[in-house]
């Protein structure tokens, strides 16, 4: 079931929680509602179920108009955040709860409800779990018990209130990785609210980044984090080193550190230059291009790679450095706590002081004329 949204807008009172947006959600797909508390992802989410009502705009699910149906004749079936089982129903009696109140008209057999509910605790996994009672079950069991119910009413649309907020980074990414293969399976689509960046690039098909009652970029995961298009997706998704860039005529100045960028007119000004840190590499001298002093204030192995943490010498910024090292860079340069290094941009990402839209991508090192990459 395809879903589109057109000049949907949203006021609590003086508060504009939505400021007008459209999207467009393909039949089948898997979107995620990323961005900070406050953004507006959740308003957003509700107001596609039926729990709120826009003040302004439409929604269709396919071709059918839904912006004034009420939310239980839009068949769709909504995850809650603290998962709202009934503490006095059993697991059988809690994913058949939504097919047992259904109008008499249309409610199933006592024999076809039990026997889809029986078919939706082997599809989660927890048929041996049937007889239990909510406080019996971890938290991940109660997520999969949650997500049966919601699917017990074959609902169109599936939509999900950070879903795996509750449980810990384990349990979390293997319940990503059984509900993608879920969606995958039954082909329903499906809409999520999360503020984890992995959790929205892992799951997602596409991702819908948001802030302000605002969308900043809709992507796939891939342009997402190859192209993001502002300073704000730069900055949400974080572990992204930043430096204030003022050019002089030369280069880019910050105190005792600089950078040379390729000479065009789009960087021939200042702004910030945003350095993944898979993208900065280390060495114990400057060059010709770069020479950002620093000290190395930790060396983290992190399963495949190593974070090292640095602290700018002698240029301004409230901010520590990381760059992501191979384990055999770091064997092979055997940096430490306290060691005086240099950080070496290999790609970087510049905004112009009052520019709008994408970034200039930049990668070093590069040849001008007269300006080949030396050790200073």
């Amino acid at each position: 079931m395809s879903i589109r949204l057109k000049n949907i807008s949203k006021q609590f009172g003086k508060f504009e929680a939505l400021s007008p947006l459209s999207l467009d959600i393909e039949n089948g797909e898997m979107i995620g509602l990323l961005g900070p508390s406050g953004s507006g992802k959740t308003t957003l989410l509700r107001i596609i179920a039926g729990l709120e009502n826009a003040n302004t705009g439409s929604i269709h699910f396919g071709d059918k108009d839904v912006t004034n149906i009420h939310v239980r004749d839009r068949r769709v079936g909504f995850v809650f955040q603290n998962y709202a089982l009934f503490r006095h129903m059993t697991v059988a009696d809690n994913v058949a709860f939504g097919l047992q109140v259904m109008d008499r008209s249309v409610r199933p057999s006592t024999a076809e409800i039990n026997k889809r509910v029986k078919q939706l605790l082997d599809i989660v996994q927890l048929g041996h779990l049937a007889g239990r009672y909510p406080e019996q079950l971890s938290g991940g069991q109660k997520q999969r018990i949650a997500l049966a119910r919601a699917l017990a009413t074959k609902p169109e649309v599936l939509l999900l209130d950070e879903p795996f907020g509750a449980l810990d980074a384990k349990v979390r990414k293997d319940l990503r990785r059984w509900l993608r293969n879920l969606h995958d399976e039954l082909g329903f689509t499906s809409v999520f609210v999360t503020h984890d960046q992995d959790e929205a690039l892992e799951l997602s098909d596409r991702v819908v980044v948001m802030s302000n009652g605002k969308i900043e970029q809709v992507d796939s995961p891939v342009e997402l984090y190859a192209h993001p298009n502002s300073r704000f997706v730069f900055d949400f998704f974080g572990n992204v080193n930043q430096f204030q860039a003022k050019w002089d005529n030369k280069h880019w100045q910050n105190g005792e550190a600089f950078i040379l960028p390729p000479k065009t007119e789009s960087t021939q000004k200042s702004g910030s230059l945003y350095i993944r840190g898979h993208e900065l590499s280390l060495s114990t001298k400057p060059n010709s291009q770069a020479s950002l002093p620093c000290q190395v204030v930790a060396v983290n192995p992190v399963g495949a790679e190593v974070r090292v943490e640095l602290s700018p010498l002698g240029w301004e910024t409230n901010e520590i450095w990381e760059a992501k090292l191979s384990h055999q860079t770091l064997n092979e340069q055997s940096f430490k706590r306290g060691d005086e290094v240099f950080a070496v941009p290999q790609v970087g990402y510049f905004f112009a002081d009052g520019d709008k839209g994408e970034p200039t991508v930049l990668r070093w090192p590069f040849l001008a004329p007269g300006n080949l990459m030396f050790d200073i």
